[in-house]
Order: C-alpha cells, then sequence, then structure tokens
C-alpha cells in the first residue's frame, strides 16, 4: 500500500531509514549518522503536511514501512515548475515494482500541482535506479564530478529529470 505520510508515522519512518542507511551506500546518509528524534521527524513532517509545493509517500507492507519518494518544491517563482525527488526502497523489496508505484505516485500529485518538471540525482554506479528511473522516462542530463565520497572513493552522480 501507498499512502502519504502522516505524522505519527515519525517513529516507524526512523526504523525505516536506520535500516536503509545499513543496508545501502546509495543513500546520502552514513549508517547511525542522522541524529534525529522522533520529535523533530515528527515536527518536519507537521511542516511537510503544511506545505503546498512538497509531498511525501511511504510503502507499507503491514505496519511497516518498507519505501518512501519524497518530492520537495519551492515556493520560489523561478523554480516552483520543479519537484526534486528522493526515494529509497529496502533491498528486500527492490525490483518489485514499489519503485514504478512510487514514482507513479509522485508524479501524478506533481502534474495536479501543475510541476513540470521532476529532477533526481543518482550514483552512477546505482545501475538498478538508473534503469527504474529511464523506464520512468527519466533522461540523464548530465554527470556531477566527485559528487560523493564513499570508503574513500569519490564517486560521480547523474543529474536526471523527467519533463512534465
Amino acid at each position: 500500500m501507498i499512502r502519504n505520510i502522516e505524522v505519527n508515522d515519525a517513529e516507524e519512518f526512523l526504523k525505516f531509514t536506520k535500516l536503509l542507511d545499513e543496508e545501502t551506500k546509495f543513500m546520502l546518509y552514513e549508517p547511525n549518522e542522522r541524529a534525529v528524534t522522533v520529535g523533530e521527524q515528527t515536527q518536519s513532517f507537521m511542516r511537510i503536511k503544511k506545505a503546498k509545493d512538497t509531498i511525501f509517500f511511504i510503502a507499507i507492507e503491514g505496519e511497516r514501512i518498507i519505501g518512501f519518494v519524497a518530492g520537495m518544491g519551492s515556493s520560489i517563482k523561478r523554480i516552483n515548475h520543479s519537484l526534486s525527488i528522493a526515494i529509497g526502497i529496502l533491498a528486500d523489496y527492490q525490483g518489485k515494482g514499489i519503485g514504478t508505484k512510487l514514482l507513479n505516485r509522485v508524479e501524478t500529485w506533481a502534474r495536479e500541482h501543475n510541476k513540470q518538471r521532476l529532477e533526481l540525482t543518482v550514483m552512477v554506479h546505482n545501475e538498478l535506479a538508473v534503469k527504474l528511473y529511464t523506464k520512468q522516462g527519466f533522461i540523464i542530463e548530465g554527470t556531477k564530478k566527485h559528487s560523493i565520497k564513499i570508503d574513500n572513493t569519490l564517486i560521480d552522480e547523474y543529474y536526471m529529470a523527467k519533463l512534465l
């Protein structure tokens, strides 16, 4: 099931992100680097619920969060037609169509809110994610050289976007 994030999802979401950070190096944070309390996450979700240009969906199996997609917009007029996307799915649930469903959901929301561009970055060696984004109509617009450092190795990222 995919639904909007709720304020009371904060604790479960933090458990999810802790696991996600431990099982993959494709997300931004190192394991145990997120220093967010349940209270801080709750406040963040409250701000998201009030925001007009931001959306946050979660994928759930039973009571467990197994994936998310966030679309972060802006009230700045020159860029408020764009939505920056972040997505993460637990390893056991990848390759099962959840990423496609999450991206479809955020794209539907974006169209309903007059967004004309979805954008994201992805590590160039994250082949599964690049394949997903390409399948969903994203194109590589460029490469961000030495964008991220993982285990003392500099990693490039693709800039990818989809025009709606």
